[in-house]
């Protein structure tokens, strides 16, 4: 017996049975007893083999079957499980709007942001982040956790930092022996194969290139994962994004960069012809194992960088990034300069970071007179 069942948790609502054929139903069926087996066991820490209290486990699996009524009646019009981060985002606006308690609308976050945690475990999906949160004691939705101006040029040193190494002709025989026994471990190789080439490589511009990319353009996870060379017009510090490519999959996008982050890019391309895994590859980042990064190793890169910055890293992840340059942007020039910057396609996305303080507008009345 599945512990779905033992559990008690109701796998189809009567909702639901009413809409659906018969092979629906055993579809849909199927589809949400390997969901709740994963929330009820493994769910809250799959890492430690941690699942949710029954009381929560039940109370998710209802609000989600809420959502994949709302998305077949009321955005896709027929029965689907391949359920998008567009779905999500229009449920959550629906939400905003409707006359339902905070703590409610965030419980019903929750239970969708868990939705997309399963399927990255089990379906290759991506984790979902939403553009606006809902917080049970306040009536306002706000940017999730983003990076004030310090921590950002904070996190721009930091990267410098990361990783990096005393030059070769530097050490003397004794601390040269003990860089080499740390950087075989960090590159998975014998000691005496590390060498001068090694010292480079530990000093890399990699990391520093994709994150001075992601403070200017607020790129997505997935862009990061999709990004390819033929992106990059450095002479012009420009990211040219083809519909293609974009997250949305919508336009085309010109995205600027600053010309110390074109710099950076410039010496990683430099460097990164010299390796081997990129030979067969277009990706401009790739991970140690020779994958494009992902939002998980993205988001572990996120917090070790945050401790050499030493900032706070609880509630951030990598979209931290995105949310303080979609602020900011909005802040230092106007929504449509923000809107083009950070690649949404609507408006009213962009308008959630026009959040300029009061003592900000207060200025701008006074100097207006």
């Amino acid at each position: 017996m599945s512990q779905v069942k033992k559990a008690g948790i109701r796998l189809v609502t009567k909702p639901a049975e009413d809409y659906l054929s018969e092979r629906q139903l055993t579809d849909y069926r199927e589809h949400r007893e390997r969901l709740i087996d994963w929330m009820v066991n493994i769910g809250k820490d799959p890492e430690h083999g941690d699942g949710y209290a029954y009381d929560t486990a039940n109370g998710r699996a209802y609000r989600l079957d809420l959502f994949y009524r709302n998305v077949w009646k009321e955005q896709e019009g027929r029965y689907t499980t391949e359920i998008t981060h567009d779905h999500a985002d229009a449920y959550m606006k629906e939400l905003a709007y409707g006359d339902t308690s905070q703590e409610n609308k965030a419980s019903h976050l929750k239970a969708v942001k868990m939705l997309f945690r399963w399927r990255a475990y089990a379906l290759d999906g991506e984790e979902w982040e939403p553009e606006i949160t809902f917080s049970p004691n306040t009536g306002n939705t706000n940017p999730k956790d983003f990076l004030t101006r310090e921590e950002r040029g904070a996190v721009r040193e930091a990267v410098l930092e990361h990783g990096s190494v005393p030059s070769y002709n530097a050490l003397t025989p004794e601390q040269r022996d003990r860089w080499k026994i740390h950087l075989a471990q960090r590159f998975e190789m014998p000691k005496k194969d590390v060498g001068p080439d090694e010292f480079k490589r530990a000093n890399s511009w990699k990391v520093p290139s994709l994150f001075w990319t992601a403070l200017d353009a607020g790129l997505r996870p997935i862009e990061v994962q999709r990004s390819k060379v033929q992106w990059l017009d450095i002479q012009n510090a420009l990211l040219r994004i083809p519909k293609q490519d974009s997250s949305k999959n919508s336009d085309n996008w010109t995205v600027s960069l600053t010309d110390r982050t074109a710099n950076a890019l410039d010496r990683w391309l430099t460097e990164r012809a010299t390796y081997d895994k990129y030979q067969d590859s277009d990706s401009i980042w790739l991970n140690r194992s020779g994958n494009p990064y992902n939002h998980h190793s993205l988001n572990r890169l996120f917090q070790k960088v945050c401790t050499t910055a030493s900032i706070p890293s609880e509630g951030r992840t990598f979209y931290s990034i995105r949310h303080s340059t979609a602020t900011y942007m909005a802040r230092e020039e106007d929504l449509a300069a923000a809107q083009a910057q950070l690649r949404h396609k609507s408006p009213q996305t962009t308008m959630r970071y026009d959040q300029a303080p009061v003592e900000d507008r207060r200025d701008a009345l006074n100097r207006m007179g």
